[in-house]
């Protein structure tokens, strides 16, 4: 759905970068497997890697729409810094955030998000947020800010469905 924006990446920004996100990728199973919750686990984090903001998915256990795993990272890391934004920080989700949560992190001023699995890799799953991006006629190209997908080799049918979970070697 977007093109990727160029974001410089060195090999220890890339490092950083899969570090936190998998670290996104281990809560989202733990969400779906441990609390019965949806498989979406978010972080926000500065530039030194410092995660200041973490959420998972909270519809399940709350009935409350909003509680996407991205929503709940935010009010996370605005309640820990006690700032109503989230400049110059970066937002890590396991999957690409649905037009509720991106507009909010745009409302944020984050500078920037990865995700880990789009919404071609949620479909099979009945978890793609697509249909509301077309519902709501919105074209987002270009997107509204750097976004980009990480690849960390953990598939969709890992996170979503019933494949083995990679081992902890």
């Amino acid at each position: 759905m977007f093109p990727d924006k160029k974001i410089p990446m060195t090999d220890t920004l890339q490092a950083q970068h899969a570090a936190i996100m998998r670290e996104v990728l281990a809560s989202a199973h733990r969400n779906r497997h441990l609390q019965k919750g949806r498989p979406f686990a978010a972080a926000i984090a500065d530039d030194a890697g410092h995660i200041l903001g973490r959420g998972v998915n909270t519809i399940s256990q709350t009935q409350d729409m909003t509680g996407h795993a991205e929503m709940e990272a935010i009010r996370d890391c605005c309640h820990q810094r006690q700032l109503p934004h989230l400049q110059g920080l970066t937002v890590y989700a396991s999957g690409h955030p649905c037009p509720m949560c991106l507009a909010a992190i745009v409302a944020g001023q984050a500078k920037q998000v990865f995700f880990a699995f789009d919404n071609a890799d949620a479909a099979p799953y009945g978890l793609s947020s697509e249909g509301v991006y077309q519902r709501l006629g919105l074209q987002l190209q270009p997107p509204p800010l750097p976004i980009k997908r990480l690849d960390l080799g953990i598939s969709a049918a890992q996170l979503y469905g019933d494949a083995p979970w990679p081992s902890a070697d």
